[in-house]
């Protein structure tokens, strides 16, 4: 069986389907770098990786933020807790936010 070499990188569907190859760009990247002749294409790669992370840092911060409010709801709409809790909730997701713009 020919190819496989990158578990098939060149046929990623999705955005997680990306995140979950890592491996495979970084893998890529070097091997682009490697053969001398393909500088650009290995640091477009390598940019991707960049980005990668960027977005999951900045993604892992907004669910921190958002996390204590999205239970609140949960919990109220389940009827598990009180509206209560959403608003207590909600003021801490707007001090933890104040000055922040948004996206």
């Amino acid at each position: 069986m020919s190819g496989g070499s990158y578990n098939w990188l060149y046929q990623i569907g999705d955005l997680e389907d990306l995140q979950n190859r890592q491996y495979d760009l970084k893998a890529m990247a070097d091997r682009l770098a490697a053969l001398g002749y393909a500088q650009d294409a290995a640091a477009e790669t390598e940019e991707l990786l960049v980005l990668l992370r960027q977005w999951q840092n900045r993604l892992s911060v907004r669910v921190s933020r958002l996390e204590d409010l999205w239970k609140a709801v949960e919990y109220w709409d389940s009827a598990d807790r009180t509206e209560d809790g959403v608003h207590t909730a909600l003021a801490k997701y707007r001090a933890d936010t104040d000055g922040i713009p948004p996206p």
